[in-house]
């Protein structure tokens, strides 16, 4: 499968993907800032989406829609040095819907 990656988040988490030529979208300071840029995303047609953690929860509504769909699929990474726990709780649900258990969560 081919596809564009497009990276969102604060400048300094997107400047070393633009460097290596990925389109990258500032987020901004305001969720509005950063629910634009998701949008330019989505509209973009991008395969997948790297989203900083910091920023997850600013475009989370925004690519709730896209999460049944086989793309583009949105990788949120941890990149704040406090984690916010966002990040695990996201791969968490994928796993879920992809195995049909919760992996990360012991139970």
């Amino acid at each position: 499968m081919e596809g564009k990656v497009a990276v969102l988040g604060d400048e300094d988490f997107v400047m070393p993907f633009s460097a290596m030529g990925i389109d990258t979208f500032t987020a901004g300071e305001s969720a509005d800032d950063a629910a634009a840029s998701a949008r330019k995303i989505i509209e973009g047609r991008y395969t997948l989406v790297v989203v900083a953690e910091n920023k997850a929860k600013a475009v989370e509504e925004t690519f709730a829609g896209l999460q049944s769909a086989p793309t583009p699929c949105v990788l949120v990474v941890p990149f704040t040095t406090e984690p916010e726990g966002f990040a695990t709780r996201a791969l968490s649900a994928v796993l879920k819907m992809a195995t049909g258990i919760n992996i990360l969560e012991g139970d």
